[in-house]
């Protein structure tokens, strides 16, 4: 009965394997799965480490910045942390949730007073101060989308501007039958309005297409769950504004140039 009490007891006080949690890349590249047995070291192919098992898979945040590292991450315990690191005490940084932004002020005066050598930020300034890059790229990609309205409203008014010259004989046969200069103006307006919405409507769906593509493809290099191309309502909305504006402006202009023009001389006499 005694023996049996002590074989429980020593089997109790051994330190049992810790569990840790690793990278969905890194198990699919090392091939890596729940309950596998790995040991750990701070120097790769290190004779002594610390034994541990695979308790989760953790898939990647949508975070750009990961993408840029492609660092594979493994979360432990903080004190088995530190004894693979043999790092102690000592930490490089920490995160501090706070309730709020008052608390946040005191947190970041507290922390800054508290010995030399600390420094505490905001999460969103350092977001801003990592975030400059892709600030950088959306301005990029916006002077890219202006260019290219404006390049799209020069070309679309010269496509208006020939598609109605081809009608010179059908508008002078209207004026002569005694249609009004403003029912012709209203009839191609209203006509380069409906092809404005169908152009719209194609571009939309050509647009959508496109970016379901991009995410299928950067999603797939980079093992990421990050969206690389983005189809908001406001951007369709923008979308369907913009070439209304531009179809009806440009079925406008074409129009009020060939309704001033006399009927003989639109039939080249």
């Amino acid at each position: 009965m005694i023996a049996h009490f002590l074989a429980a007891l020593l089997l109790l006080q051994q330190p049992s394997t810790r569990t840790i949690a690793i990278d969905e890349r890194l198990a699919a590249d090392a091939g890596i799965s729940i309950g596998d047995r790995l040991v750990v070291s701070v120097r790769p192919g290190a004779a002594s480490g610390d034994t541990v098992i695979v308790s989760a898979i953790v898939k990647p945040g949508a975070d750009p910045a990961e993408i840029v590292r492609s660092e594979y991450r493994v979360r432990m315990h903080l004190d088995q942390l530190q004894k693979v690191a043999g790092y102690g005490d000592r930490v490089d940084r920490f995160a501090v949730a706070t309730r709020g932004p008052a608390a946040t002020e005191r947190a970041l005066a507290d922390i800054n007073a508290a010995a030399f050598g600390f420094q505490a930020h905001r999460s969103r300034d350092i977001a801003v101060e990592t975030s400059r890059t892709f600030q950088v790229v959306s301005r990029f990609h916006k002077a890219i989308g202006v260019i290219t309205i404006v390049a799209s409203a020069i070309f679309l008014l010269c496509v208006m501007l020939l598609k109605v010259e081809e009608r010179r004989r059908d508008v002078a046969a209207l004026r002569l039958m005694g249609i009004s200069r403003a029912t012709v103006v209203k009839g191609i307006v209203a006509e380069a309005a409906v092809l404005a919405l169908v152009g719209c409507a194609l571009g939309v769906g050509v647009g959508w297409v496109s970016s379901q593509f991009i995410n299928w493809y950067y999603q797939g290099v980079y093992r990421t769950p990050l969206y690389f191309s983005l189809i908001t309502p406001s951007i369709v909305t923008l979308a369907i504004g913009l070439s209304l504006v531009l179809g009806i402006g440009a079925g406008l202009l074409a129009s009020l140039r060939l309704v001033r023009t006399p009927p003989l001389t639109l039939f080249g006499r």
